[in-house]
């Protein structure tokens, strides 16, 4: 088992967790595969995919030692229990929820609530928050990043919700510890089509622009 430090420190090293949102849960073991092939150790599997839970419990088996595999889209505690006891290493909201954070402190799991204020923000990272989920991040971008990191240096903050290929860059460089990705890069045509080498080339591209941002 993992700590939620651990579980950050790997978002950090790798700069990108792959959000996996999909209609079926059909191959979806095999769409982890691809990314992890591209690079990729840090999977959300989101709670809106049909069986969830059996993914996240077959990914944890599959992929154990190699993969970090959470659990996204919770939006209460009951949610976030059953997904930890199906094996999350950490838990994503898009909003922010104090029994969820609350919950995942007593599992000693990663906790990632959604956000969008500063307030919601704050709050957020009082309540005991190991990262803030910024979303959606198109609607604000990677300026405000860099606004709320004047006055609010202490809260590690991560976008979701429109982050792409082109600003992912942006992100990194205006302070955020790592990017959440959805169908920019796994999208709905490759996971369709089973074309698992797009996948693995968009997980690739990701990490690089990670990479070159954090040297520029």
């Amino acid at each position: 088992m993992q700590t939620p430090h651990d579980v950050v420190a790997e978002m950090e090293r790798t700069g990108v967790v792959a959000v996996v949102r999909a209609d079926s849960s059909e191959q979806l073991i095999e769409v982890v595969a691809a990314l992890h092939q591209g690079g990729l150790t840090c999977i959300e599997i989101t709670m809106t995919t049909p069986n969830a839970l059996e993914v996240i419990r077959a990914a944890g088996k599959e992929f154990k030692g190699k993969c970090v595999i959470g659990a996204g889209t919770v939006l209460d505690s009951e949610t976030a229990r059953a997904a930890i006891l199906a094996g999350a290493e950490y838990v994503v909201s898009p909003i922010l929820d104090l029994e969820t954070i609350a919950l995942c402190k007593r599992y000693g799991k990663a906790v990632i609530p959604g956000a969008f204020t500063p307030t919601e923000i704050l709050r957020a990272w009082q309540a005991g928050a190991d990262l803030v989920k910024v979303f959606p991040a198109t609607k604000l971008g990677p300026e405000f990043f860099q606004d709320i990191r004047g006055p609010l240096p202490q809260v590690r903050l991560t976008p979701t919700g429109g982050v792409t290929l082109k600003n992912t860059g942006d992100f990194i460089r205006a302070g955020a510890v790592c990017v959440g990705v959805g169908g920019a890069m796994v999208t709905k045509k490759a996971v369709a089509e089973k074309d698992y080498a797009t996948l693995t080339a968009n997980a690739a591209a990701f990490l690089k622009a990670v990479a070159d941002a954090r040297t520029m």
